[in-house]
């Protein structure tokens, strides 16, 4: 078979992948985002649940980044080139730099041919330079507001180096100054070749400009990418050209046009290239079925990289000389530093560079695919092989052009090897590669060596007989395993390996207990008991009364373990479909099934027992914030709840075994060490609400109604999980902890509430005035109910939540609940 070595040039799409996109397109008809058809209509929300889906890769938000989709990264650059809001020279204003480190792609140092058009100097950057850069200008300086643009690579296509992602912050904040000049600074990262095997978090490394191309990363679709844009950046960007679908208004027969409002349809000029876009969805999706995530990815690679450059670099001529000269700038011992490629020239005993045609053509023979010349980054080339200014011009008129097979000239080389590896990459391709350098250049006698004292990457944990690469769906060591087997992977502080640190160990819940929080019991009155319990098997759907129930890790044993889903993976909730609320899930614990029942609907059941057989991942999302593990429930409850609702969807239940990882929240007033696991819930383990809360909110309800409201029915809208008797309403804002029986319980904030309290949960018709209700009795607050999460002290499947129980709060110091930091409305779903 075929062992390809080129994935930072480009990944392998894996069959599965194109299984997916092709029998999408087969029972799902596309039309152009911009018509307003029903088939249109999907194409456009198909494509935003795309951007979510890319925000969530890469740990960020659409209220911090914007995604403008193009047709690779170059376009991408290509784009900030001639959208940044450039001060030219010969202006009374300090004039704009454009900087950019010489080991960079030639689609980032061609951006100064665009800056020289718009009378802007550009200044190359050498990474060494940078490193000195650390001296701040003089405040009056730094408050200039001239915009100037610094790029540099994520990771180097050329040598895999990983540039610190600090630079971000480091020089939009002043501490580094790519030169000394009054400003203020943007970052962009070019991150196209970094992507591909390593984890990007946005939410900690903010740059403005982030370009990347999908076919780095899945192999599949080609001619698309992105560019990722800061949203604090986004309104600065200029922009002449208009074309289709980017104006709210225009005249054809004057000079006037009105841009649309949202950034990404102001840039992305004419119809997206919607069918790859959708295609993106099912690559996100295979992938993280196939590998675990980019973490895993990035751990893979380099173990596979450090074992091959560890035995590359250790191979010698019987005359002690070395086989191969290395070009890095690291020693392959950290992941964090060096990314999964090596960049080499093949030498003679006597030290003489081999023409890398020469080592192409040989390692085409043994069907081994490589990378040569220069790939497009002739800093790097210039940097690593010594080549001057000089040196690439008089290559040029000795007929020597980037990309071809002119590898020497006057003996010296024009450009090396690259040998890059990728998520399907394997042990065994890594050997073929080392026994092919070996059985080329190397006797019997000498190869005996290096294998002696390497040994395989601590990553690799099946069998060498691998697949040959016909198999599509070939994986590496540690990824060619089935799915059940993949989710029994340790964790990255169980496997072992010198670049691994060990995560802290998390601390005691109780240690962690708010210290804002005073010991202070409620004094005197009336005892407060629990008089209602409910959980909500299926988020969004009905109540399931009980009157006692187990707790679990989770909160209430079942709680929100499903939901449902659009065709398109989005979480439905009575936002968008009122009628979710006459679906009546209820649990039969003796028969460990669901039940569930509908108007007009045979009952159906679905069993408690886990089947994660077809586990699949949910994206982040408005109405569902949090990254999840799922599975579906299946073909014939996707029927009835199509049926029912009179549009397709699907039933999905969140992942056992996956809870505690996937889903967790980092509770205010707890140390940060201390996660505390969630279902399918938006902010917290609990809901609890007073019914003395409930009747004086009833007053000014029925104030404004017609007809009231019965007090049961108030109590259903607020979807509580725990109902409770305290003589004053709304004393549970001034609870830091209760104690119900033996269950202890933090309040963690007051819940916001949004327009879901005003559906009638009897009948799914809506009623605006609730909210306003709750506004104008709340002195224009929501609020309504508190968040409680479970300290975990012990596994508590055996802890029961009774009607009538006691509830015992503890006050706290400040009255004033803080509502969870989110720009969102939260509901309890």
């Amino acid at each position: 078979g075929i062992t390809y070595l080129d994935h930072a040039g480009s990944a392998l799409f894996p069959e599965s992948l194109l299984k997916a996109f092709t029998d999408d397109l087969r029972n799902n008809v596309y039309g152009n985002p911009h018509s307003q058809n029903i088939s249109s209509k999907l194409t456009h929300d198909t494509i935003e649940h795309v951007r979510y889906r890319i925000l969530q890769h890469f740990h960020t938000t659409a209220e911090d980044y914007t995604i403008i989709f193009t047709s690779g990264c170059t376009a991408a650059l290509k784009l900030i080139a001639e959208s940044f809001p450039w001060i030219p020279e010969g202006t009374k204003q300090h004039s704009s730099r454009f900087c950019y480190l010489t080991d960079s792609h030639t689609s980032v140092v061609g951006m100064r041919g665009i800056t020289a058009s718009m009378n802007v100097l550009s200044v190359p950057i050498k990474p060494k330079e940078i490193l000195l850069a650390k001296s701040r200008l003089p405040a009056e300086e730094q408050n200039c507001t001239t915009p100037h643009l610094f790029s540099y690579p994520a990771q180097s296509n050329f040598s895999g180096t990983k540039y610190p992602l600090s630079w971000i912050q480091d020089i939009k904040s002043g501490k580094l100054c790519p030169i000394k000049i009054p400003g203020k600074w943007f970052v962009l990262l070019d991150a196209a070749s970094y992507v591909s095997s390593s984890p990007l978090d946005l939410g900690v490394h903010q740059a403005d400009f982030i370009p990347i191309s999908f076919y780095k990363i899945f192999g599949f679709p080609t001619g698309l990418g992105a560019l990722l844009v800061n949203n604090r950046i986004a309104p600065l960007l200029r922009k002449t050209y208009f074309g289709g679908g980017t104006a709210a208004a225009y005249l054809a027969g004057e000079d006037f046009y009105f841009p649309r409002k949202s950034i990404a349809e102001r840039f992305e000029d004419g119809t997206v290239s919607f069918l790859d876009i959708i295609a993106l969805k099912h690559g996100f999706d295979v992938l993280e079925k196939l590998t675990g995530g980019m973490e895993k990815i990035k751990q893979h690679t380099f173990a596979l990289a450090h074992y091959t450059y560890t035995v590359l670099s250790n191979l010698k001529y019987a005359n002690g000389a070395p086989v191969v000269r290395i070009y890095s700038d690291t020693d392959f011992s950290n992941p964090d530093v060096q990314g999964p490629i090596i960049n080499f020239n093949v030498l003679d005993e006597n030290g003489e560079v081999l023409g890398f045609s020469q080592v192409d053509n040989m390692a085409s023979l043994h069907n081994i695919h490589v990378r040569t010349g220069c790939f497009c980054n002739t800093g790097a080339c210039q940097m690593h092989l010594d080549i001057s200014d000089e040196d690439i011009q008089r290559n040029l008129q000795a007929g020597h052009v980037c990309g071809d097979n002119i590898d020497l000239v006057d003996g010296r080389p024009t450009g090396s090897v690259r040998i890059s590896f990728g998520y399907m990459s394997s042990f065994e391709d890594a050997q073929t590669f080392l026994n092919f350098i070996i059985a080329t250049r190397l006797s019997k006698s000498d190869a005996e060596i290096p294998f002696q004292s390497v040994t395989k990457p601590t990553t690799e944990s099946v069998p060498d007989e691998h697949l040959p690469f016909n198999n599509a769906d070939k994986l590496s060591a540690i990824l060619q395993i089935s799915d059940g087997e993949l989710r029994n992977i340790p964790s990255e502080t169980e496997t072992t390996g010198i670049w691994q640190l060990p995560k802290p160990e998390a601390e005691s819940i109780r240690a962690a207990v708010s210290e804002t929080a005073v010991p202070t019991c409620r004094k005197g009155g009336k005892p407060i008991t629990v008089t209602k319990i409910y959980l909500y098997p299926i988020k969004s759907c009905s109540a399931f009364e009980v009157t006692e129930w187990p707790v679990g890790n989770q909160g209430l044993l079942y709680d929100r373990n499903w939901m449902v889903v659009n065709q398109n993976g989005v979480c439905m909730t009575q936002k968008q479909e009122p009628r979710l609320c006459l679906v009546n899930p209820s649990i039969d614990l003796k028969q460990k099934i669901m039940v569930i029942q509908a108007e007009g609907m045979d009952p159906i059941s679905v069993s408690l027992e886990d089947n994660i057989g077809k586990e699949a991942v949910i994206c982040e999302s408005k109405v569902c914030s949090h990254r999840v593990k799922t599975y579906d429930c299946g073909e014939r409850i996707a029927g009835w709840l199509s049926a029912f609702l009179g549009r397709p969807c699907r039933l999905i239940r969140q992942s056992s075994d996956m809870k505690s990882k996937s889903h967790q929240k980092n509770t205010k007033g707890l140390s940060p060490a201390t996660n505390i696991s969630l279902s399918l819930v938006n902010e917290a383990q609990y809901l609890l609400i007073n019914v003395a809360s409930i009747l004086q909110l009833k007053e000014h309800v029925s104030a404004r109604l017609k007809e009231p409201l019965e007090t049961e029915e108030l109590i259903r809208r607020f979807r509580a999980n725990i109902v409770i008797s305290a003589p004053e309403s709304f004393e549970e804002e001034e609870w830091a902890e209760i104690s119900i029986g033996a269950l202890q319980f933090q309040v963690v904030g007051p819940c916001s509430r949004c327009q879901i309290i005003c559906i009638d949960q009897q009948s799914g018709e809506r009623n605006k005035e609730i909210l306003q209700s709750l506004s104008a009795a709340r002195g224009r607050k929501t609020n309504f109910g508190i968040y409680l999460m479970n300290q975990p002290l012990r596994s508590s499947f055996s802890d029961v939540l009774s009607i009538g129980s006691q509830v015992l709060p503890v006050l706290k110091e400040n009255t004033e609940i803080q509502p969870p930091t989110s720009s969102e409305e939260k509901c309890s779903g």
